[in-house]
């Protein structure tokens, strides 16, 4: 089994399950996925029947009719619109229209919904920092969309960079569409975009009409420090997507998360509906609609907790936390003799971390890692758009066992040393 030199994004994800699923006895610090511990599917499925109630009572129906009704086909951007809105003003501080809130089978839906309705023609370019985000560039990958990347590793050198590629695509006669950012704990880098590179590159996207395809699934774990405002929150000029999804804060097998489209599109309202309704129309061809017993199901979660998730995530948040600060303290331990050649950042909240290694780390390290040493990274030229950050990992502490985690970083360092001796042998 290998990915070969040169074979497409597409093949990165089904390239990394072959690596864990043979290598079952490995230490995955590759896997971004929510912990498991905090499943509760019992729990979930009573949701639905509150919900049902509430459907029922709001509709004027009988019970049972409403449990028929969320059984059928249902309105293509959703029925849950109006709590879900409610959540995300008062949990997250996005407060938009219900009518504008587009609801999907997880947010990868909803970003190839957007990409696709903004992409229309073959000169309409996405714009985005490299790395970035593989769910992303395998939509652009599969739909034939070119992304254009952002370079910059500085916040204050983005805007800038941002105009001068604008600029550079209407001078070779293709339109940048489409902004795309985790803002708050991006993945794979675990960075957080600061206020001042948020409101330059707003005002770079109004003047240039882009529009910012705001991705923010991680933006309630925040461990530390201020909790930072949105872009859509920011956006004064209607140029902002929200999207946004509850697998990493709820379930994610029930594949809920959607979009929410500004009040108007550049200050145009009537241009704003008529995106909302492009959405719907390319849903309808693609998922007919969203499981309406899956809305159901986080309707009824959110009716439970009134409309907020905080204290439901709390436990969440303090797993993730106490996983992070045994991640770094385990790096500080194991790498203390070779902090001039192997960093690390701290991430503030999220998923992920990044660390710079002193030789080049690829495919074949990482089946290297996992045969020899029981221990999955994830390379971070996988993210990358342009084959950089060849000599960088990424490492996932969410959906590792707390337990396993100095163990994991302890085989990590001696496959870094063993690869530093062969590198320095060379020399």
């Amino acid at each position: 089994m290998s990915m070969k030199t040169g074979t497409s994004r597409l093949a990165v994800m089904n390239f990394l399950n072959e690596v864990s699923g043979d290598f079952p006895d490995a230490i995955s610090l590759a896997s971004g996925r929510p912990a498991e511990a905090f499943f509760d599917l019992q729990r979930w499925l009573d949701a639905i029947p509150l919900y049902q109630r509430e459907f029922a009572s709001r509709r004027g129906l009988s019970h049972a009719d409403a449990g028929r009704l969320l059984a059928q086909y249902g309105r293509t951007n959703g029925i849950v619109n109006e709590v879900i809105a409610g959540q995300l003003a008062q949990d997250e501080g996005v407060r938009g229209r219900s009518e504008h809130v587009v609801i999907s089978a997880g947010c990868q839906e909803a970003l190839a919904l957007c990409m696709l309705s903004l992409c229309e023609d073959s000169n309409d370019v996405v714009i985005a920092r490299d790395p970035t985000y593989i769910g992303m560039t395998g939509v652009a990958d599969l739909h034939g969309i070119e992304i254009v990347p952002l370079h910059s590793k500085e916040d204050d050198k983005l805007a800038a960079e941002l105009a001068e590629v604008a600029e550079k695509l209407r001078r070779e006669g293709k339109r940048a569409r489409a902004l795309y950012l985790i803002p708050e704990f991006d993945n794979p880098t675990g960075t957080v975009l600061s206020l001042d590179a948020r409101m330059a590159m707003l005002d770079v996207c109004a003047e240039q009409r882009i529009v910012v395809l705001e991705d923010n699934p991680y933006g309630m774990f925040r461990y530390e420090g201020e909790r930072m405002q949105t872009m859509y929150a920011l956006d004064r000029a209607g140029c902002v997507i929200y999207l946004f999804t509850y697998s990493k804060t709820l379930c994610p097998a029930v594949r809920v998360g959607g979009a929410l489209v500004p009040d108007t599109l550049f200050g145009d309202a009537a241009a704003a509906r008529a995106l909302v309704a492009n959405l719907g129309e390319r849903k309808s061809f693609l998922t007919v609609n969203t499981s309406q017993l899956n809305q159901a199901l986080i309707g009824g979660m959110l009716l439970a907790q009134d409309g907020s998730l905080r204290e439901l995530v709390a436990p969440q948040l303090a797993h993730y936390r106490r996983n992070r600060d045994l991640l770094l303290a385990a790096l500080e331990k194991e790498f203390a003799d070779q902090r001039d050649v192997v960093r690390w950042n701290r991430p503030e909240g999220g998923f992920f971390l990044t660390m710079d290694l002193p030789f080049a780390f690829g495919q074949a390290e990482v089946l290297r890692c996992a045969r020899e040493q029981h221990v999955i990274p994830m390379p971070l030229s996988f993210f990358s758009l342009t084959g950089t950050c060849q000599d960088s990992i990424r490492l996932a502490f969410s959906n590792v066992e707390p337990s396993l985690i100095n163990e994991g970083v302890a085989r990590l360092g001696r496959f870094v040393r063993e690869c530093q001796e062969v590198c320095d042998a060379a020399v």
